[in-house]
């Protein structure tokens, strides 16, 4: 079973980093004027899209399989399970928002500034300090 918390937790940490790196490209996107430096950003976009999108898959399939395994959802004391459960849907919903937003690119469609991508940017972050506090400290 250490085997499979070994591969969550380096799948997890696989996916955050396309999901720290993603919207930093946005930014730089949203930025950009010149056609050659668009299109080179559009392709660094479109690649990690696609490589995070299995990895994050992965992550999900072996946090289940944990989960699973140590009956995570029973009893009271599980209270910050399911809280970190809500935020990985959360992370979810954020990862598909990702590829709308790499599709708007793509179509020549974005509508905001490269000052809201940086906001956008810090979004995984916080949900990253809330999860391993939950894990870790288990307040619930």
């Amino acid at each position: 079973m250490l085997w499979v918390k070994a591969f969550h937790l380096i799948f997890v940490i696989s996916w955050f980093a396309g999901l720290f790196y993603l919207p930093r490209i946005f930014v730089n996107q949203a930025m950009a004027t010149q056609p050659a430096e668009i299109e080179r950003l559009g392709l660094m976009t479109r690649k990690l899209y696609r490589f995070m999108t299995p990895i994050a898959g992965l992550a999900l399939i072996f946090g289940i399989w944990t989960w699973a395994y140590y009956d995570f959802y029973l009893g009271p004391g599980w209270v910050w399970m399911h809280i970190k459960l809500t935020l990985v849907a959360f992370l979810i919903a954020y990862h598909a928002w990702c590829g709308k937003i790499y599709r708007d690119f793509a179509a020549g469609k974005n509508t905001r500034s490269h000052v809201w991508y940086r906001v956008f940017n810090e979004i995984p972050v916080l949900v990253l300090m809330a999860v391993v506090i939950l894990v870790i400290v288990k307040p619930f």
